[in-house]
């Protein structure tokens, strides 16, 4: 079910009991590998801010309320913006959401106006220098794997 048709239908206080269970037995799984991309409402809770900051690695893409009015002004779908002013909405749940994603995160990435190719390279490269992710090697064949 799209998420405004959830909210019209159940309440924003429902959707966020759910996004809780999904996090809680998402971020559970140790073993498995994942990205699991929250919506920005997910740190509202603080549960949620406890099992993403103590069983994943949490990068929070950083935005302005103005750049993300900049890629959000035709999207219909967002429950929260749908609004008379989306622009004053978005700079209220900024002040609101930022310290909480500031607090949970163990990395933090400017998205600006990078390629999606950059911003993964940046985000690679931090969780590499962390060591959540292996260093790739470089493969020569005269010479064998390194």
């Amino acid at each position: 079910m799209p998420i405004r048709a959830f909210f019209e239908q159940h309440g924003e206080p429902a959707f966020r009991d759910l996004e809780e269970r999904v996090i809680d037995e998402l971020s559970a799984y140790r073993d498995e590998p994942l990205v699991l991309a929250t919506g920005g409402g997910a740190v509202l809770r603080e549960a949620n801010r406890a099992h993403l900051k103590d069983r994943t690695t949490v990068v929070y893409l950083r935005s302005s309320p103005e750049e993300l009015f900049r890629r959000l002004r035709h999207d219909t779908q967002r429950p929260l913006l749908q609004v008379a002013d989306p622009l004053a909405r978005l700079r209220d749940l900024h002040a609101q959401r930022h310290p909480l994603y500031e607090e949970t995160a163990h990395f933090c990435v400017d998205t600006g106006r990078p390629s999606v190719s950059t911003l993964v390279g940046m985000i690679v490269s931090q969780l590499e220098l962390a060591g959540k992710l292996p260093v790739p090697t470089s493969h020569n064949p005269q010479s064998g794997p390194r």
